[in-house]
């Protein structure tokens, strides 16, 4: 991921980014920390850690990582002092122990504590961004959690009706009609109602986080071959294409609907800005074939900016040092870039805005 140059009036040159530690026994803080020992990422923001202090410098004592001086706060400090980490400490006596490998309710708590807290940061304005460490579904479930994932908990907390996840990568970025549910339900939940708002959303993500103007979005198919003209299933005739007629009403530049089969073998995603996907597996298996070390999973829709690896905890390799850190600092960079722009875009309106009321 680049980092779009910004007129250094315009927003300060190293944003705040608040990065949680994900679930305490899986790969989370090792990639952190992987993260933070990159001199190159490292001179484009001011890292903020939200997790346990004792957590990450378990972690590092195993794996042999280079750890900062650390700044345990409970306050985002208004100026962070060069050199050391502010780490906004989470703390659960239960999780106290990092147990590697292991799925445990106490784990999934202080995970989703952590981001609960980055989330209260960005709200209040002590960071311009926040990028997640993988949770476990299942922990979070064992603690009592019902939101299925970091997307629908995120999307709570701020009070966020209209989201979607977005998976994002240098040359490709899909985002969902619908998300974290059995495919059992997923025919019903594809409605053309379900169509325009993921379309929607993404038009505008297109526009104001990634500095799109016209954002060309190729749609997917439900059904085989795109339902083969009504032979393999109907959705497509009475649900995909009058959504994409009423798109293209509204102004919005929606091809489709396309094969899922063929459309990403023959390259077809070079030709678009983002692909709608009816759902998860349709748009995430290809995406993490073509992207799997870069990918990044992106928020589109949120008040705040949230990005996260499109990795999960990887218990099977916690503790061993092997976990790559390359979605994760693509994750940073992403939500370097889409802060900056945020930023850069609300000076410009305040500025004309100011200039039109004198």
């Amino acid at each position: 991921m680049s980092i779009e140059a910004v007129d250094k009036k315009t927003v300060r040159s190293r944003p705040r980014i608040a990065i949680t530690l994900g679930d305490p026994n899986g790969v989370g803080p090792e990639i952190v920390l992987k993260c933070l020992s990159d001199s190159r990422l490292m001179k484009f923001f001011d890292p903020i850690v939200v997790g346990s202090a004792k957590v990450l410098r378990q972690h590092a004592e195993v794996l042999e990582l280079p750890l900062p001086q650390l700044q345990v706060v409970d306050t985002v400090p208004d100026r962070i002092p060069p050199g050391q980490l502010v780490v906004v400490n989470v703390t659960d006596r239960k999780a106290s122990e990092v147990v590697f490998g292991k799925v445990t309710p106490e784990g999934g708590k202080l995970a989703m504590a952590s981001v609960q807290r980055a989330v209260e940061l960005c709200l209040n304005g002590r960071a311009d961004a926040m990028v997640t460490a993988p949770i476990s579904k299942e922990a979070i479930a064992l603690a009592g959690y019902r939101d299925p994932g970091h997307t629908e908990f995120i999307a709570r907390l701020t009070g966020t009706r209209r989201y979607t996840m977005m998976m994002v990568s240098d040359e490709l970025r899909i985002g969902l009609v619908t998300g974290h549910i059995p495919i059992w339900d997923v025919p019903k939940r594809v409605t053309r109602q379900a169509i325009l708002e993921t379309l929607d959303i993404i038009h505008h993500s297109l526009i104001q986080d990634f500095g799109i103007e016209r954002p060309k979005i190729a749609v997917l198919g439900l059904n085989p071959h795109a339902g083969d003209g009504g032979v393999l299933g109907r959705e497509e005739n009475e649900t995909i294409i009058p959504a994409l007629e009423e798109a293209r009403k509204r102004g919005y530049l929606a091809f489709g609907p396309f094969p899922a089969d063929s459309f990403f073998g023959i390259g077809a995603y070079r030709l678009y800005d983002a692909v709608v996907a009816m759902y998860h597996d349709q748009g995430l298996i290809p995406f993490k074939t073509l992207a799997f070390e870069s990918g990044v999973n992106y928020t589109a829709g949120l008040p705040i900016v949230r990005t996260s690896p499109d990795h999960g905890t990887a218990y099977n390799i916690a503790g061993q040092g092997k976990a790559s850190p390359g979605s994760m600092r693509s994750a940073i960079y992403l939500a370097i870039d889409i802060a900056r722009r945020r930023k850069a875009r609300q000076l410009a309106t305040t500025t004309v805005s100011s200039a039109v009321a004198s």
